[in-house]
């Protein structure tokens, strides 16, 4: 084992000063982009071009993007249900049915499912606009914060 060569590979991606960088930076530069196409109730769907800056070594959609996209997609489906846009992941789960690239445009249709006093199951899909093909499936468990009764 390499472990020189694994350390090099993770503090490279840790080289710029991420205290500096804006609040929320994170969600900002993976969300720059989404289009919200149609919000009812218990679902949201929204479509987001694949750029570079979402693309991993291999030139495809990066893993980590789905998952925030799922994460806070997901969400939006939850304030649709009643619910609060506040909230914990408890539980993430994605599925990666094929791979989406450049200029590739994605559909993302996130469900909720169940929405209670404290917890909210969802339910999002990943599909290529151009063909309906499915390229990830997901769910997502939150817990609610229950309302003060103060």
């Amino acid at each position: 084992m390499e472990v020189e060569k694994v350390k090099r590979y993770l503090e490279s991606s840790a080289s710029i000063d991420g205290d500096k960088l804006p609040l929320k930076f994170f969600e900002r530069l993976i969300m720059h982009g989404l289009r919200v196409e149609l919000i009812e109730t218990n679902r949201v769907v929204c479509s987001f071009k694949v750029t570079p800056r979402l693309l991993n070594e291999g030139n495809y959609l990066h893993g980590g993007a789905v998952a925030t996209f799922l994460d806070l997609v997901s969400s939006a489906a939850v304030y649709t249900a009643g619910g609060t846009f506040a909230g914990t992941s408890v539980e993430i789960n994605i599925s990666f049915m094929d791979a989406a690239y450049a200029d590739e445009d994605i559909e993302i249709e996130a469900k909720a499912l169940h929405v209670g006093k404290a917890v909210a199951v969802l339910s999002v899909e990943f599909r290529k606009k151009s063909t309906g093909k499915i390229i990830a499936q997901g769910r997502h468990t939150k817990y609610l914060p229950l309302p003060s009764k103060m």
